[in-house]
């Protein structure tokens, strides 16, 4: 409390799992918290991504688990330290979600959906005294005080702390629009991450075989090489093997134009192999039927058969280890599952607080870090939203101004 006996106030713009972790941790130590957000409702991004089973985390080691952040890493380590999977998996089991953890190494909350996790949170959230604001965006400062849109006009807040969970600029239309990068210093581009890539298929291809998946393929670049599946789209290509391979993909694009993919179809046979089953005259039988001998789906079929109207000239066998895909272009913002770019390390002190706005902590997605799916996108926005909710609630203490 502050000197007059009041809960110092706490304003969290952004009501996504960043911002309401930030608001669980503030309140619990005792501050007087509001959240805010622009969108009629909160969390809607995580609903989103809870309809297919929500990936709170992963159980991999934690060495390895801090890896998959690349070059951020060293950056939200001391975060994923302090509030590591083992610690999220036990908040979800307190708030009456018990988890699992799937074959591949994923924790998902038992219900399989964010809908009954979401409804909990709130419930603790209002026990705690946390006031939500829908329909209020973040405009900036005026005089020093926070400046947000409203159906009623503009309000002008004061709050003892800050604290700034506006997501990326994925999934736009749930409300991480990324308008919020004009108003910061030092932010770098926001770019799609785990998303999927332009292909010039040919109307054939596109009338055919949108939306069918490609199951057990390989994906290689550069040297790096990732089993898993993808599914052809009337723009291109997506999914898991794409995504985590998508920001060497991203990054080579914007350095010298389309890269090409290699696609194999079969990674569990050998070249030596396909090539006894493919590569020998096949008489009469027709392609396709020549085809299906190395066990390929008829999607498979399709590819291989365009790359040869499209003047391939490698042997069968070859074309099904290393099928080569041009990519043109990432798929926008809009159909990425994350964004990259954000507001960079060096624009936040180590507690997270901004360096140009003492009293102001940013988290989550709008933070300069990308990680591939698998529960670590989720991990990194809750374990920074905490550590930036403590942060505020530490500096509010210090220097609580009545709201």
């Amino acid at each position: 409390m502050d000197a007059s006996g009041e809960r110092p106030l706490v304003a969290v713009i952004g009501a996504g799992p960043a911002g309401l972790i930030a608001a669980e941790a503030a309140a619990a130590g005792g501050a007087a918290v509001t959240v805010l957000d622009h969108m009629p409702s909160p969390a809607r991004k995580l609903l989103i991504a809870g309809r297919g089973g929500l990936n709170l985390t992963h159980s991999e080691p934690l060495p390895a688990f801090l890896d998959r952040y690349g070059a951020a890493r060293d950056w939200l380590a001391p975060w994923i330290e302090a509030f590591p999977p083992a610690a999220l998996i036990a908040w979800a089991e307190g708030l009456g979600q018990p988890c699992f953890t799937g074959s591949s190494g994923r924790v998902f909350p038992r219900a399989m959906k964010a809908s009954p996790l979401l409804r909990a949170w709130l419930a603790r959230l209002a026990g705690l005294g946390v006031a939500l604001r829908p329909r209020h965006r973040w405009q900036g400062w005026a005089e020093g005080a926070l400046v947000l849109g409203t159906p009623d006009g503009p309000l002008h807040l004061r709050p003892a702390a800050t604290v700034l969970a506006l997501g990326g600029a994925s999934w736009p239309r749930l409300g991480a629009d990324g308008a919020w990068a004009a108003l910061l210093p030092e932010v770098a581009p926001l770019r799609p991450a785990n998303c999927g890539f332009r292909i010039a298929w040919s109307e054939h291809l596109r009338q055919r075989f949108a939306g069918v998946p490609l199951k057990r393929i390989a994906l290689g670049f550069r040297g790096e090489t990732v089993r898993g599946e993808a599914v052809l789209t009337e723009a291109g290509i997506e999914g898991g093997a794409v995504y985590a391979l998508s920001g060497t993909l991203r990054e080579a694009i914007a350095a010298a134009g389309p890269v090409t993919l290699a696609l194999d179809l079969r990674p569990d046979l050998d070249m030596a192999a396909l090539a006894a089953r493919l590569d020998a005259p096949r008489g009469g039988v027709s392609l396709a039927n020549h085809l299906r001998r190395a066990g390929l789906a008829p999607v498979g079929i399709a590819l291989v058969q365009e790359a040869l109207r499209a003047g391939a000239t490698a042997p069968l066998s070859r074309l099904v280890k290393a099928l080569q895909l041009r990519l043109e272009a990432p798929m926008g913002l809009e159909w990425a599952i994350s964004s990259a770019g954000g507001l960079r390390r060096a624009a936040l002190d180590e507690r997270l607080m901004l360096r140009t706005r003492p009293g102001v902590f940013a988290c989550g997605e709008m933070l300069d870090w990308e990680a591939p799916t698998g529960g670590y996108l989720l991990q990194a926005c809750f374990a920074t939203g905490r550590g930036a909710g403590l942060g505020a609630l530490a500096w509010a203490r210090r220097r609580a101004v009545p709201g």
